[in-house]
C-alpha cells in the first residue's frame, strides 16, 4: 500500500506558489489570465512535474491506454501549444484545440467571464485558433508520453461544414491518438444541427472515408449537447450505434442558465463549470443506459474533485475530462482528483475502474 501511494504522487494539495499565482489570475481578464498560462506553459514554465499513476487506474477503450482516466478537456490550449509541459502535470490523456481549417479570430471580445460565486464559467470563443497547418506541425513535433487527442471544428463561414471536419481530421489525423467530432458547440450560428440524424450520417459517413487514408486507426469521439431533450438523444445515440463511432464526449456546454447567483450570469455563450456538472452525469447515464454500457463514454463537465470523477465513472463514464477546475483550483487538483478516485475505488472494493463503470447508473436516471 505504501508503495502504491508513492507512485500517484508526493503533491496532495495545493501549494502557496499556487495558491498566490491563482489569486493574481483571478484579479486579470479572464481571457489575458488564460493567455499568459499558455505561454508560460509553452515555455516549460510549469509547476513540478507529478506522477499519477496506480494499478487500479490504468484504463483502456477505444484503443487508447491510460495510465489515469484524467484528461484535460478541449479548449484549453486550442493551438497545441502547450501539449509537453501539459502532459507533464498527471493528466492521463489530452484534447486540444478545437481546430478548423483556416485560421479565425472567433467571436468579439470580451467572450469569457468567470462566475465566481457559481464555480463557473461562460464562453462565447467561437474556434478561435491558428488553422490546422500550425496545428498540425505543433502537434507533430509534441514529445508527449501520454494520448493526444484532436478536437476537430468547423470554419464560421464554411459553405461546407461536414468538409472542414474532413479536411482536419485529413490534416492531423496521422499526428494524434484520438478525434472528437465538436458539433454540440453552442458558440458557432447552427453548428448543433449536425447533430440531427441526417445529418451526422453523412458526416460520419465521409469521416470513415478519410480515416482509410491516415496512416493508423484512430478512434473517433462525437462530443454531444448536455441540452439534448429525450428523443433527440435517442435518435443520436442510434446513429452513433449504427456508425463506426468509437465513443461519446458527454458533455459540452450547456445554454441553460438557471439557478445562477453570479455578476455576468446572462453572458450568452456556453456555461461550464459546478453548475453543469449533475447534468452531465445524468447524460452520461442514460446514453449508458442506451447503449447497456458497450459504447464507450468520456465524461466531462462540472469536475472540480474526485467525488464529482467517481460518480461520473459510476453513471457509465470510462475516463473524465476536466477545464474550469483549473481555473479556481489551480494544476494540484489533477492530483487531487486522481489520488482521491483511487480511494474511493477500494473503498467501493473496486480493484480497477473497469469494474465500477456504470455501477451506479441507475442512481442517475
Amino acid at each position: 500500500m505504501e508503495k502504491l501511494k508513492t507512485r500517484i504522487s508526493r503533491i496532495p494539495a495545493m501549494n502557496l506558489t499556487e495558491k498566490i499565482t491563482l489569486k493574481l489570475l483571478n484579479k486579470l481578464n479572464p481571457e489575458l489570465a488564460h493567455n499568459l498560462v499558455i505561454k508560460a506553459l509553452a515555455l516549460k514554465l510549469s509547476p513540478s512535474t507529478t506522477n499519477c499513476s496506480a494499478p487500479s487506474l490504468n484504463i483502456n477503450f477505444s484503443g487508447l491506454n491510460l495510465e489515469n482516466p484524467i484528461g484535460l478537456a478541449a479548449g484549453f490550449d486550442k493551438n497545441a501549444e502547450a501539449i509537453d509541459s501539459l502532459s507533464k502535470l498527471g493528466f492521463g490523456f489530452l484534447e486540444i484545440g478545437g481546430v478548423t481549417p483556416l485560421p479565425q479570430d472567433g467571436n468579439p471580445k470580451p467572450r469569457l467571464f468567470r462566475l465566481q460565486k457559481d464555480k463557473a464559467i461562460i464562453n462565447r470563443f467561437g474556434f478561435n485558433n491558428k488553422g490546422m497547418k500550425v496545428i498540425r506541425s505543433k502537434l507533430e513535433h509534441s514529445l508527449s508520453k501520454i494520448p493526444v487527442g484532436v478536437n476537430l471544428g468547423a470554419n464560421k463561414d464554411s459553405k461546407n461544414r461536414i468538409d472542414d471536419y474532413s479536411k482536419v481530421l485529413l490534416e492531423c489525423g496521422d499526428f494524434v491518438d484520438f478525434a472528437t467530432l465538436n458539433i454540440s458547440s453552442p458558440n458557432t450560428s447552427k453548428l448543433r444541427e449536425l447533430q440531427e440524424p441526417d445529418n451526422l450520417k453523412l458526416l460520419l459517413l465521409q469521416l470513415e472515408g478519410v480515416k482509410k487514408k491516415l496512416k493508423k486507426n484512430i478512434p473517433i469521439f462525437v462530443k454531444i449537447s448536455p441540452d439534448l431533450k429525450n428523443q433527440a438523444l435517442v435518435d443520436l445515440i442510434n446513429v452513433v450505434t449504427e456508425s463506426k463511432v468509437d465513443g461519446i464526449i458527454a458533455t459540452n456546454t450547456t445554454i441553460s442558465k438557471v439557478n445562477l447567483t453570479s455578476n455576468r450570469s446572462n453572458e450568452i455563450g456556453g456555461l461550464s463549470g459546478e453548475p453543469l456538472k449533475d447534468i452531465s452525469t445524468k447524460m452520461i447515464a442514460k446514453i449508458s443506459h442506451l447503449t447497456d454500457g458497450s459504447l464507450p463514454i468520456i465524461g466531462v463537465g462540472g469536475v472540480s474533485s474526485a467525488e464529482d470523477a467517481y460518480d461520473k465513472i459510476c453513471a457509465g463514464a470510462s475516463a473524465i475530462q476536466l477545464y474550469t477546475a483549473l481555473v479556481y483550483e489551480g494544476f494540484s487538483v489533477i492530483n487531487k482528483i486522481c489520488t482521491g478516485v483511487d480511494k474511493l475505488l477500494k473503498a467501493d472494493g473496486h480493484q480497477e475502474i473497469r469494474s465500477a463503470i456504470g455501477s451506479k447508473r441507475e442512481k442517475w436516471l
